[in-house]
């Protein structure tokens, strides 16, 4: 089920000054606010057995220190070459560009089930509300990519402080995380 058109409007109104606000950060203040979430991360999911995270891109929150400082075996997306369903490979350090040029494993794919072995997914977002309404880049991947995954998995997005908001515009398909890390204020569970 699609959208409406006013939340469609709505999300996308959202999304230039968010993104403006990451552009205009200094590479010092995303270098600070990396090591935070890195280390929150690396606390929280220490005892988790297979994590599911994604590789930022240089302007996104965490980008430099993750996925490299997350615990237990690690999935990371692969992103088809036409469509929108991310597939899935283990992480053994090795990245290359993909698809939009975002870092992405090397390793044998694995299909968009494989994200149901994750008992933890880390997933990138522009904003979270604190109902846990996510606002991504408005492809839709993560909330195809949601829907594999397994009943109680532990759903944590990473943003900056300022991205941690009140509401957002939310549709029928959009997946809910349960919490969010910010840097200054760590863990937030949601749910």
């Amino acid at each position: 089920m699609a959208d409406s058109p006013e939340v469609v409007s709505a999300k996308a109104a959202l999304r230039p000054p968010l993104l403006a606000g990451r552009a205009a950060r200094s590479p010092a203040a995303r270098a600070a606010a990396a090591e935070a979430l890195a280390t929150t991360l690396a606390e929280r999911l220490g005892g988790s057995s297979v994590v599911a995270a994604y590789v930022p891109a240089p302007e996104e929150p965490g980008a430099g220190r993750l996925p490299h400082a997350l615990p237990g075996r690690l999935l990371l997306p692969v992103v088809p070459a036409r469509g929108r369903e991310l597939s899935w490979a283990e992480h053994d350090g090795r990245l290359a560009p993909g698809r939009f040029g975002l870092l992405e494993p090397t390793g044998p794919r694995l299909p968009p089930g494989a994200l149901a072995a994750a008992d933890v997914v880390v997933v990138p977002a522009l904003a979270v509300a604190a109902d846990g309404t996510r606002l991504g880049r408005g492809g839709g991947f993560y909330d195809r990519a949601l829907a594999h995954a397994r009943p109680g998995a532990t759903v944590v997005a990473v943003v900056f402080d300022e991205e941690l908001v009140a509401e957002l515009p939310a549709g029928p398909h959009d997946r809910r995380v349960t919490a969010v890390v910010t840097p200054s204020a760590g863990w937030w569970q949601l749910d």
